[in-house]
């Protein structure tokens, strides 16, 4: 019988199979011999072994759409990344990290600011500049008060969206309003460190009844809050590529090939000065540059975020 993978934990994964009937699986050791990882969102094939019990073996996953690998999920349409404008206050460099590895996947993203409702316009002003000149989705929220909601909705129907962000920023929360039955826990923030405890230990797929009906079904993955993103397959000759803003103005560098780091003459810094692309996007591109160019190791716990 197929079915799809909407929860793993221990070992033991949980597919969805015909009528929403939901089976406890045992991944076959084959998957261990062929390097095989099953992971939320894959489409198996199960046998089942007690019907009433709800056990079943998984035998086979079936060929992938997608794979991303922070959080590892599969067959996914676009992803929701979550930051809060404030409380904890957006860590740019970890937001552009997971903007790269999208780009590296080519899938589509929204990226929604929540706590809409405790920021101010000067606040929100800055990352709508930052982001929206780069040619992402950014959409701004408050989940406590419900602002904002109608319009990510009407982009989540029909799809299924993985919905990633640090801890802290309202993810559980926004589960919440999206899936009322999902009971998932929130915290609130720590006062010492001004984050969030992890309330999401696991991955899990969950149909938005809402958003679905005969003819479409919508459906969000719930992911763990990350502090830390490593970067796979880029380098620093390559990261240009993963910031579109700097395609218009490259024409204008004096030397081909430019880095746009310690040449003169350069068409991107000159946009950089003249506020034509993010200054904080620029200075997170010479972050992640020098990390690479520097042979360090390729992740970030912590980063830059807003000045005060």
């Amino acid at each position: 019988m197929k079915g799809r993978i909407i929860k793993g934990i221990a070992g033991f994964y949980y597919v969805e199979g015909l009528s929403q009937r939901i089976y406890e699986c045992k991944a076959k050791g084959i998957f261990r011999k062929a390097g095989i990882k099953p992971i939320v969102g894959d489409d198996v094939e199960i046998e089942i072994i007690d019907e009433k019990a709800g056990l079943g073996n998984l035998v086979d996953v079936l060929p992938r759409r997608n794979c991303l690998y922070r959080p590892p999920v599969a067959n996914v349409d676009q992803a929701v990344i979550l930051f809060a404008i404030v409380k904890p206050d957006p860590n740019y460099n970890l937001l552009d990290r997971y903007l790269i590895m999208m780009r590296q996947m080519n899938l589509p993203v929204i990226i929604c600011f929540n706590k809409q409702d405790i920021a101010t316009k000067e606040e929100a002003a800055e990352l709508f500049e930052a982001y929206e000149k780069c040619g992402y989705r950014v959409l701004f929220i408050s989940v406590r008060e419900e602002k904002g909601l109608d319009e990510l909705k009407a982009l989540l129907k029909g799809k299924t969206s993985t919905l990633a962000g640090p801890s802290g920023v309202g993810k559980s929360s926004l589960l919440n309003k999206l899936v009322p039955d999902a009971g998932m826990e929130t915290s609130e923030l720590s006062r010492k460190i001004d984050r969030g405890r992890n309330t999401t230990r696991h991955s899990e797929l969950f149909l938005v009844k809402e958003l679905s009906d005969d003819k479409e079904e919508t459906f969000i993955i719930d992911t763990p809050g990350f502090t830390s993103l490593e970067l796979r397959d880029v380098t620093a000759e390559n990261l240009m590529n993963y910031y579109p803003e700097f395609v218009e103005y490259e024409p204008g560098c004096r030397f081909g090939g430019c880095s746009h780091i310690a040449e003169p003459d350069c068409g991107v810094k000159r946009a950089v000065e003249k506020g034509n692309i993010s200054g904080v996007r620029y200075d997170n591109y010479k972050m992640i540059y020098s990390d690479l160019k520097g042979m360090r190791p390729e992740y970030v716990k912590g980063g830059k975020s807003r000045k005060k």
